[in-house]
């Protein structure tokens, strides 16, 4: 009998777990959707996102109708759910993990075990109004997914004959909540809008699948550097895109190939292809028409002059001949001219106080914390010089760390990863681990300046996870007292 009192105590806990596991996942869902910005263009224009094999694959998995059922289109073929979801995202130009999400988010169909033929010929609600009875016009599940993936093509290429538009602001209604003032930020924004204007629970739903079915590998934040198996190619994660680095100079001049994490290809592939990056940190580039440019991360910075480019001292035998496309990529910013000051950054230190600042363009940040000295600028050689040599300079912000960095506080065991600016904790060990991060990359910072970053979104996701094991490894966190606190496991 004890025995049988202890299976259900641990049973009860285990629920207990699951469920603290569930409501946590949830609430880091709202916490990151964004009624301004749900999903990027590219991700519902990407029509090669998946073989027909995949969408097959990926129906099956889901155990629903879909996964075996066929229809007629209208030239008398017939085709499975996943021969039209391929057929029509390629021909109309469309995501195929796009019309899945739709699928889903409109009649549960994905996942639905015995829809009624009525939800089939309606399977996306094309045609189908609030408060009107649905046009028989399209009608049908061919016809359905046909319809809408054509009409989302037109919002995406012709946004100023519909309703909602990029960086314009309404008011948007919602399902049991207050409506809400919404600035669409992007075209796929706006067509999710135009489609359905409500931001809950309509597009909020769309959100939380989307995430669910393709954006759990993608769980590396900005700043991270990957590299798959077997593959030399390292890429940079920068606004949710991959940017390759053609060279080891462009890599070991802006970063330490230590912090490469080795990820799946598959893990890899969840990202889009951004622009590589050719060039190493300040190198200098000469372009068709000439013009001489200094490379310097995102941007090109140009001379107004031979003084200028004389007096920042740099060796005129290390320019390299490029071409207009490997240059246009960076940024033009404001040129460096003869008066320029500190145009590649020093490092001064006041002669007085011992304090350091980083001097860059006739402006000094503080170093808060002399960490900095042994990791962002240990290559940099520090000039003593009088305060009043310093006042000639306006303070700006205190220098901070580039996304991508592992940092903590003495006082606590908690580890952040920096991206977008913000501290993102990561939610526990087996976490960090599984994501590949080392703890020797751990860099412990002040207090004082942890706080400098605001709170960021929790890294709370596995690599290639199914939902039930993300939620399993937040419920081992979620029975611990504090669910940010690391230890090595």
């Amino acid at each position: 009998m004890r025995n049988f009192y202890k299976s259900k105590l641990t049973l009860f806990i285990a629920l207990i777990l699951l469920l603290s596991a569930a409501s946590i996942s949830a609430q880091t869902v709202e916490n990151t959707f964004n009624p301004n910005y749900i999903i990027g263009d590219s991700e519902i224009l990407d029509s090669s996102s998946m073989t027909l094999a995949e969408i097959d694959q990926f129906l099956k998995s889901k155990e629903g109708f879909l996964a075996t059922y066929k229809t007629t289109s209208p030239d008398g073929k017939t085709m499975s759910a996943a021969e039209i979801i391929y057929d029509r995202a390629i021909t109309n130009g469309v995501n195929p993990k796009f019309l899945i999400v739709l699928l889903q988010k409109e009649g549960s169909l994905i996942e639905k075990k015995n829809p009624s033929q009525i939800a089939l010929d309606w399977a996306v609600g094309y045609g189908c109004f609030d408060n009107s009875p649905c046009n028989p016009r399209w009608q049908g599940f061919w016809k359905q997914i046909n319809s809408a993936s054509l009409q989302f093509r037109d919002y995406m290429d012709n946004p100023h004959l519909y309703n909602y538009r990029p960086n314009q602001t309404y008011t948007i209604s919602n399902t049991g909540r207050d409506p809400m003032v919404v600035t669409p930020l992007n075209l796929a924004t706006s067509a999710l809008y135009n489609y359905t204007p409500h931001v809950y629970n309509g597009n909020y739903n769309f959100y939380v699948i989307w995430q669910r079915y393709f954006s759990r590998n993608a769980v590396y934040p900005n700043g991270s550097l990957l590299q798959a198996d077997n593959d030399p190619v390292v890429y940079l994660i920068q606004d949710g895109k991959k940017r390759p680095f053609t060279s080891k100079g462009a890599l070991t001049s802006r970063y330490d190939s230590k912090k490469i994490i080795k990820v799946s290809k598959t893990d890899l592939a969840q990202y889009s292809l951004g622009n590589p990056i050719k060039f190493a940190q300040y190198s200098l580039v000469r372009s068709p028409a000439g013009s001489i440019y200094l490379i310097v991360d995102d941007t090109r910075r140009g001379f107004t002059s031979q003084l200028a480019f004389k007096k920042v001292g740099l060796n005129p035998e290390e320019i390299i001949s490029a071409s207009w496309a490997d240059i246009t990529p960076y940024k033009e910013v404001a040129a460096i001219t003869a008066t320029s000051t500190h145009a590649t950054g020093s490092l001064l230190q006041n002669n007085k106080t011992g304090g350091v600042y980083w001097v860059i363009d006739g402006k000094k940040s503080a170093i808060l914390d002399a960490i900095f000295l042994k990791t962002k600028f240990k290559y940099k050689r520090i000039t003593a010089v009088t305060p009043k040599e310093l006042d000639k300079y306006p303070t700006t912000t205190p220098v901070l760390f580039n996304d991508g960095e592992l940092v903590k506080s003495p006082i606590s065991n908690s580890i952040y990863i920096i991206a977008d600016g913000k501290k993102n904790p990561i939610y526990s060990g087996e976490i960090f681990e599984k994501l590949g991060y080392k703890w020797e990359n751990i860099i412990t910072v002040s207090p004082k300046l942890l706080y400098l970053y605001p709170e960021g979104a929790p890294i709370n996701k596995l690599p290639n996870a199914t939902p039930e094991e993300e939620q399993a490894a937040l419920a081992v966190t979620a029975s611990s007292t504090a669910t940010t606190t690391l230890t090595k496991i």
